[in-house]
C-alpha cells in the first residue's frame, strides 16, 4: 500500500474517533462479541493459515491461538462496565467541596504492529484490548505470515467499519510509512532491533508506545526439581511451534548433579511427545522460511549435540536439538534462539546464576523447577525479568487475570485483562469542585490567618 493511502486511511480514523462513536461502552460490547463470532465461524480459516505458514496443526493453532484469543475477550466483555467507569477518589480536606474522580478514556488511533510466530493471537489479544478500551485500530500483521495476514485482512474487513478496525498488509515499505506517521498509541511485538526503531520513530511525534520483545529466557533446575515432571513441562515449553515462541526456555541452567539424569528425562519426553524422529511428524511445525532456518542450524554445534541434530531444508524444519558441554562462549549463547535447539550449562550456585543472568539483558520470561522454597524465593526476587512460572513454563501468559509484559531490554508495558485495557486508556484525574462553597486562604492578599488555616489544612 502506498504511503498516501496509509496517511488517508489514518485520516479517516482520526475524523471517525473524532465522533465519538466508539466511546459508549455498549459499541465497545458489540464489537467484541462480532469479533468472537467471527473467531467461532471463521476458526477452521484460522488454523488453516497457520498451518500454511507455520506448519502448526489445527489443534495448537486453536489451543495456542484462537483458544487464547476468545478467552481474552470474553474476560473483556464479563469486566467492561467495572473497567470503563469512572472511579471515584478520596479529596483533599483543602478541596472541600469537591468530587474527585479519575476518568478512563481511550487515546484515540492507535497502531499494532503483530509478529510472524503467533501471528492470530499476537494480532488480535491487542486488538481486543485495544477495542475494549474504546479506540480505533490499524493493524499490521507480519509479512513472514502472509496466509495468515490474508485471513485477517478478509475476516477483520467483513466485520468491521475500515474507519474503526482496518488491516495493513505489507512489508517494510509499509511499516516505515505506518511508523511515520502520528498514532496516538503503538502497540509492537516483536524483535528488539525493530523495537527500537520503533521507539526511535515513535518519539518523533511524542507517541507513547508497548513494546513487547523478548531475550534468552533462563529455565534454572535445582537438585530438589521434580526431574521427570520438569523434563515434560520443559520439553512442551521449549518445542511447541519449533521453540519460535518469545518466552520459551532459550537455555536450561541446571545443577550439576541433576543434569545427566534431566538430560535422560528430555530424550523420553522428546520421543514421547515428538516420536522417535520428529521430522516424521505431521503434527510438528516448521521454520518461518529459509533465512531462520540457515540462522537456527547455523547455532548448532554438532560436536555438542546428545539429541536431534537433524534438518530438513526443503521443508525448513529442524530436529528438536538438546546440546551438551555448552559454555557461555558458543555461539548458541549469543543470541536469542528463537528455534529447537536447547543448551544445557550448569552452575556452581545460586548466587553465581543471579549474577550471570543479571549480567545479560533481562529476559521476558524465567522458569524455575525446584521444591525449595528459600530456593524459590531467592531467585524470583533477585534476577529481573518480566514473568515466569514455578514448576512449568509458558502459562502465565494465559491468563488474563494478570499482565503479561517484559522488562528492561524485554520490552515495556504489559497487555491482557486489565493491564491491556489500561494499555489503551489514559485516565483523566478530574476535580469537580462546587460553587457554593469557595475557601478564601488560597487567594492573595496572604494573611496571618489564611496561613494559619492552610498550615491547618496541609497536615
Amino acid at each position: 500500500m502506498e504511503r498516501e493511502q496509509i496517511e488517508l486511511r489514518l485520516k479517516a480514523q482520526k475524523e471517525y474517533f473524532a465522533t465519538g462513536a466508539t466511546l459508549p461502552l455498549a459499541f465497545r460490547r458489540q464489537a467484541l462479541q462480532k469479533l468472537l463470532k467471527a473467531l467461532e465461524e471463521r476458526e477452521k480459516e484460522l488454523t488453516d493459515a497457520l498451518t500454511r505458514d507455520l506448519g502448526k496443526s489445527a489443534r495448537e493453532g486453536y489451543m495456542c491461538e484462537v483458544a487464547l484469543v476468545k478467552s481474552e475477550i470474553r474476560h473483556m466483555l464479563g469486566h467492561l462496565s467495572r473497567y470503563g467507569r469512572e472511579r471515584r477518589v478520596r479529596t483533599p480536606l483543602a478541596q472541600y467541596v469537591s468530587r474527585s474522580y479519575v476518568k478512563p478514556v481511550p487515546y484515540g488511533t492507535v497502531l499494532v504492529m503483530s509478529p510472524w510466530n503467533y501471528p492470530v493471537l499476537l494480532s488480535l489479544d491487542p486488538l481486543a484490548d485495544a477495542i475494549a478500551a474504546g479506540n480505533t485500530v490499524i493493524l499490521k500483521p507480519s509479512a513472514y505470515a502472509p496466509a495468515t495476514s490474508a485471513v485477517l485482512e478478509r475476516v477483520l474487513g467483513e466485520i468491521f467499519d475500515p474507519r474503526y478496525v482496518t488491516v495493513i498488509t505489507g512489508g517494510r515499505q509499509e511499516n516505515t510509512a505506518l511508523l511515520d506517521c502520528p498514532f496516538d498509541y503503538i502497540f509492537f511485538t516483536g524483535s528488539k532491533s525493530v523495537g527500537k526503531l520503533v521507539m526511535s520513530k515513535a518519539s518523533a511525534h511524542l507517541t507513547p508506545v508497548t513494546l513487547e520483545l523478548g531475550g534468552k529466557s533462563p529455565c534454572i533446575v535445582d537438585e530438589t526439581a521434580n526431574i521427570p515432571l520438569a523434563a515434560r513441562r520443559i520439553v512442551f515449553g521449549k518445542f511447541i511451534n519449533c521453540g519460535q515462541t518469545c518466552v520459551a526456555p532459550d537455555y536450561i541452567y541446571c545443577a550439576p548433579a541433576v543434569k545427566d539424569r534431566l538430560i535422560a528425562h528430555l530424550k523420553k519426553e522428546l520421543d514421547r511427545q515428538y516420536g522417535k524422529n520428529a521430522l516424521e511428524n505431521p503434527d510438528y511445525g516448521k521454520i518461518i522460511n529459509q533465512k531462520h532456518f540457515d540462522r537456527v542450524c547455523g547455532l548448532i554445534d554438532p560436536a555438542k549435540v546428545v539429541y536431534g541434530g537433524g534438518s530438513d531444508p526443503e521443508t525448513c524444519r529442524i530436529q528438536p536439538t538438546i546440546l551438551d558441554g555448552v559454555t557461555w562462549e558458543d555461539k548458541v549463547m549469543g543470541e536469542e534462539i528463537f528455534g529447537p535447539v536447547l543448551p544445557i550449562l550448569t552452575y556452581d550456585s545460586l548466587e553465581q546464576v543471579t549474577e550471570k543472568v543479571n549480567s545479560m539483558d533481562s529476559p521476558l520470561a524465567l522458569y524455575l523447577f525446584s521444591s525449595h522454597k528459600e530456593h524459590i524465593r531467592y531467585i524470583t526476587s533477585r534476577i529481573q525479568y518480566g514473568g515466569g512460572c514455578i514448576n512449568d513454563t509458558l502459562i502465565h501468559l494465559a491468563t488474563s487475570a494478570m499482565g503479561f509484559g517484559g522488562v528492561g531490554a524485554s520490552g515495556m508495558g504489559a497487555y491482557h485483562g486489565k493491564a491491556g485495557f489500561d494499555t489503551f486508556t489514559h485516565y483523566k484525574s478530574m476535580v469537580d469542585k462546587k460553587t457554593f462553597l469557595d475557601l478564601p486562604m488560597r487567594y492573595q492578599p496572604y494573611t496571618k490567618l489564611n496561613e494559619m488555616l492552610v498550615r491547618l489544612f496541609a497536615r
